[in-house]
């Protein structure tokens, strides 16, 4: 029993290297100019280590997304008060959201690599699961808070796309309080009471 414990510590200490060196690598070079051997070198451990716990490099990558996403919604999640409205709890989760999109390459990785390397029905389905799982989550509490019907799978398509939107802005150098300023403002704008 102890043995197969420490196989599986290794196993996830190897995982763990492999989803590290492959992140570092793909933020510094891009995904296209990373090659296996030197996210395995990055990671010290062997070739075989690699296609033992991933099936290709693409398979990699998706982990890499797969473990930011995580990041970016537990984030979110922390940002939420139990004591606030539902309305203002979105308004903190948009905020966290912006806030999670600035840890460098994480922007790049999820919104511009990812959905060029993996395509755009991986990529909604890896953001579902979890930063636009939190948003979905966010406008239903505040659909039944106000007891007003809104097409909740239209609203969050078109409020992540803003969110996504403005995390690009400011990777690219637009003023952080500008853009979370008119989220709040969209927001607070397409959540008030009727």
């Amino acid at each position: 029993m102890q043995q197969r414990r420490s196989n599986s510590e290794r196993a996830d200490t190897t995982r763990k290297a492999l989803v590290q060196a492959g992140r570092s690598l793909f933020v510094q070079k891009g995904y296209a100019e990373t090659s296996t051997p030197e996210i395995v070198e990055a990671a010290h451990v062997t070739r075989g280590a690699l296609y033992h716990h991933f099936a290709d490099k693409r398979d990699l990558f998706r982990a890499v997304l797969e473990r930011e996403a995580q990041a970016v919604a537990e984030e979110i999640e922390a940002s939420a008060s139990p004591d606030l409205s539902p309305q203002d709890a979105l308004v903190e989760g948009s905020m966290a959201y912006l806030e999670a999109m600035t840890v460098p390459g994480r922007t790049r990785l999820l919104l511009v690599d990812g959905p060029a390397v993996l395509g755009s029905a991986d990529m909604a389905a890896i953001d579902e699961a979890h930063a636009a799982r939190t948003l979905r989550e966010g406008l239903e509490a505040i659909a039944g808070s106000l007891q007003r019907r809104f097409p909740i799978p239209a609203m969050t398509a078109l409020l992540s796309a803003a969110f996504d939107r403005a995390a690009l802005a400011i990777e690219s150098g637009a003023d952080p309080a500008e853009f979370k300023s008119a989220m709040i403002s969209l927001v607070e704008r397409v959540t008030a009471p009727e």
